[in-house]
């Protein structure tokens, strides 16, 4: 199942009122506001969990939870593309102090965000495209994506505008290091990454 886009139907609702009837009725289900446009998304799988605890713990035990910074998922940081767009990241790494940046419908300001993480699923093309125009419009320093689909690891940095101007890809085999700016020097394994991200058997 993949990610389907909502149209605003009616002048008089709102895409947020939209976002939420969609979110009460059909709970687990990932609803984000993108471009004017609704974006839901199917609960993820156990693979894709799994990838995202295996990512946990190299920002954790770098220090990056706990001081001035935190890790944390599904934290909806607020675009400035248009007045209700939202996206929710599987991860993040934000300012310790969050708190004060919420601005509302739990969204908080971009400012507080320092990275953001994406492991794909049936909405991969959400991932690599439509996300990278948002994040960097937003100035997130930098996004990552776990492409489990093409099987690689992307590191964006460097926003300008609605892109980012440094792409570098990473396949299994390799080690990524992180940019300083995230608050500590992270390395990940893309194979361990990778491997965690696919199904059991």
């Amino acid at each position: 199942m993949s990610t389907a886009a909502v149209e605003q139907p009616h002048d008089d609702v709102s895409l947020t009122a939209l976002a939420e009837e969609i979110m009460e009725r059909h709970p687990g289900y990932r609803v984000e506001i993108i471009g004017g446009q609704i974006l839901v998304t199917p609960s993820p799988d156990a693979a894709h969990a799994w990838a995202l605890t295996t990512l946990v713990l190299p920002f954790a035990m770098a220090g990056l939870h706990g001081g001035d910074t935190a890790v944390l998922q599904n934290v909806s940081i607020w675009l400035p593309d248009a007045p209700e767009d939202f996206a929710t990241p599987d991860l993040c790494i934000v300012d310790a102090d969050i708190d004060d940046h919420h601005i509302e419908r739990n969204c908080y300001d971009s400012i507080a965000f320092r990275m953001v993480l994406e492991v794909t699923s049936s909405n991969w093309k959400t991932d690599l495209h439509t996300k990278v125009g948002a994040y960097a419009d937003a100035d997130v320093p930098v996004y990552v994506i776990v492409d489990r689909k093409h099987q690689r690891l992307h590191v964006l940095t460097d926003p300008a505008d609605d892109e980012y101007t440094t792409h570098r890809l990473y396949s299994p085999g390799e080690m990524v290091t992180l940019p300083d700016c995230i608050g500590a020097q992270v390395k990940l394994d893309v194979a361990e990454i990778l491997k965690a991200g696919q199904a059991k058997k």
